[in-house]
């Protein structure tokens, strides 16, 4: 049982303790949001309002509640326009604290009574046999690469994120909690989450608020892991000492700073990148800290930050606009924002990466790479390929 009620609708969030799930996944109803790091996070089940992202913070201040804490908007939002995109105000929410607890937080109209805690259906059988399918090849992809590089030729622009797609089809519908858990297991240190049947593992902070600190982890300057222990640690120190790279990471550092200095004091950036080891990738990654000035709320930051050069390129709209003439997709909501806002303006919001959309027996995955001045087609074609494969374990490699 769900409601959907309209955002002036009068809402009461109540909460209470829970024994703690054997498995979160469990509480993740149909349609649901999933948020999990490192043995803690939430799920949804049902809604009780949907409201635009750049009016959450009004109905999120009108919901009553208890002690508890406070009612949480949640949403995947689309690349090109994440203000305007939908945010659910979930009817019910199980948490997961890291250190043991749980609660659940169930919103309804005033006069209804709670929503009453939804569990998944047995699962089915796994599929079985798979075809994938590219959206280009790595002709097409040289050609686009080399188009880029002649705009930065010209003095055009200095970065272009090209992104592609794959499509896996397979004998049987996929199993959203399973591919969950298995971006769970694997993906460790990255938000794993899931709106609906868009879901993915990303490792890229956009922005976190926590009363008045806000911390962003921008990445960008990428290398694949390597197939052993000299291997990789060889990669790492190519990456540290890439020139190319470095560059590539300046400039998003020092874009993402100048966004938060519009909203925030006290900004401070690393000087320089530390190297984040995923499962598949090695990342460049520099932490920036600011103190909340404006009183922008995390979802507010988040629709301000992007897109940042490590997703869409620089300038901007000289960048985003010959992406969308080679790519040959819409990107839908992979590399926007994902994440949450509560009633204090609190949340997290992660770049929506490593990502794919599944309905039913078609997943479509997407992974891009960053061009600048001296950008190999091959070298970027790999690069995505180790990107596209987080997700693609978790669909079809139990």
């Amino acid at each position: 049982m769900s409601y959907e009620a309209s955002p002036a609708a009068r809402l009461v969030a109540r909460t209470r303790e829970i024994a703690a799930p054997d498995d979160l996944l469990e509480a993740l109803g149909p349609s649901g949001f999933a948020w999990m790091r490192d043995g803690e996070g939430f799920v949804t089940s049902g809604v009780a309002a949907r409201v635009r992202a750049d009016r959450a913070d009004e109905l999120l201040a009108g919901i009553e509640r208890d002690d508890g804490p406070a009612p949480l908007a949640v949403g995947a939002l689309p690349f090109d326009a994440p203000g305007g995109g939908e945010l659910v105000v979930p009817a019910q929410l199980v948490g997961l604290r890291a250190g043991g607890g749980a609660w659940v937080t169930e919103i309804s109209p005033h006069d209804a009574p709670p929503v009453p805690l939804e569990r998944v259906a047995a699962r089915g059988p796994e599929p079985g046999r798979f075809v994938v399918r590219r959206s280009s090849d790595p002709q097409d992809w040289a050609a686009a690469v080399e188009t880029i590089l002649a705009a930065i030729g010209r003095g055009e622009l200095q970065k272009a994120v090209l992104a592609r797609q794959a499509t896996v089809e397979a004998n049987r519908p996929f199993d959203l909690h399973r591919v969950l858990d298995r971006l769970r297991a694997r993906q460790a240190g990255c938000f794993v989450f899931a709106d609906g049947g868009f879901v993915g593992a990303s490792p890229e902070l956009l922005v976190a608020r926590r009363g008045d600190r806000v911390v962003s982890r921008p990445m960008a300057g990428t290398v694949a892991r390597g197939a052993t222990e000299t291997d990789d640690a060889l990669r790492v120190e190519a990456l540290a000492g890439s020139a190319k790279d470095a560059w590539e990471h300046r400039v998003v550092v020092d874009a993402v700073t100048a966004a938060l200095a519009r909203h925030c004091s006290d900004v401070h950036a690393g000087t320089e990148p530390e190297i984040a080891r995923l499962a598949t990738v090695s990342h460049l990654v520099t932490t920036i800290t600011g103190t909340i000035a404006d009183g922008s709320s995390a979802v507010a930051l988040a629709c301000s930050l992007h897109p940042t050069p490590a997703v869409g390129g620089t300038p901007t709209g000289t960048a985003l606009a010959l992406l969308r003439d080679l790519e040959g997709f819409d990107r839908d909501r992979y590399a926007g924002p994902v994440g949450w806002v509560d009633a204090t303006g609190d949340g997290q919001w992660a770049v929506g990466l490593r990502s794919g959309r599944i309905d039913g027996a078609t997943a479509t995955i997407t992974a891009g790479a960053g061009i600048v001045a001296g950008s190999e087609p091959a070298s970027e074609w790999a690069e995505t390929q180790a990107k596209l494969e987080p997700m693609l374990q978790a669909l079809i490699r139990p």
